[in-house]
């Protein structure tokens, strides 16, 4: 069964005084392109059948603005997480899902995006490793079970900056 992984970066988000980087809240520009995502993941991937989500403040509303209709836990790891991390919470996934969202923070999504895509040289993952925004997905389709997902055994598709 083909497996399909989107990383999404979490939305713009707002930088209160006296609030730790933790629970930063999103900004109404944050918001307004967390929802776009969701739509354009909608109207353009798979069902998606399960989210890893941040447990940071900008990741938990990103995806509640997205409005994913998925089981969803929440992974206190992702916050700072290096791609090794990413992926081996990836290789942890249920056999059942086929379409997995994780919702996190730079540098670790676009880290792994480009870890994981067997294309590299393509003209995605070249704009992928150039700038990976805010809201922005990376889209990467795998040909085996989520415990054999590897750097480079992925294809990145597409990747999408909603705007």
């Amino acid at each position: 069964m083909a497996r399909t992984l989107i990383l999404m970066r979490h939305g713009k988000s707002a930088y209160p005084d006296g609030v730790g980087d933790h629970e930063r809240p999103l900004t109404a520009r944050g918001q307004r392109e967390a929802a776009l995502a969701g739509q354009w993941l909608r109207a353009t991937q798979p069902p998606i059948d399960a989210v890893r989500c941040s447990t940071a403040t900008r990741t938990r509303e990103t995806l509640a603005v997205a409005g994913i209709d998925a089981p969803v836990v929440y992974e206190a790891g992702i916050y700072e997480a290096s791609p090794r991390t990413l992926i081996e919470l990836v290789q942890l996934s249920d056999d059942e899902v086929s379409t997995l969202l994780v919702i996190g923070h730079a540098p670790g999504m676009p880290w792994t995006a480009w870890e994981l895509a067997s294309n590299r040289e393509s003209a995605q993952v070249v704009d992928l490793s150039r700038k990976f925004p805010t809201s922005a997905l990376a889209v990467l389709e795998f040909d085996r079970p989520w415990p054999e997902v590897a750097p480079g055994t992925g294809d990145l598709v597409r990747f999408h900056i909603p705007r």
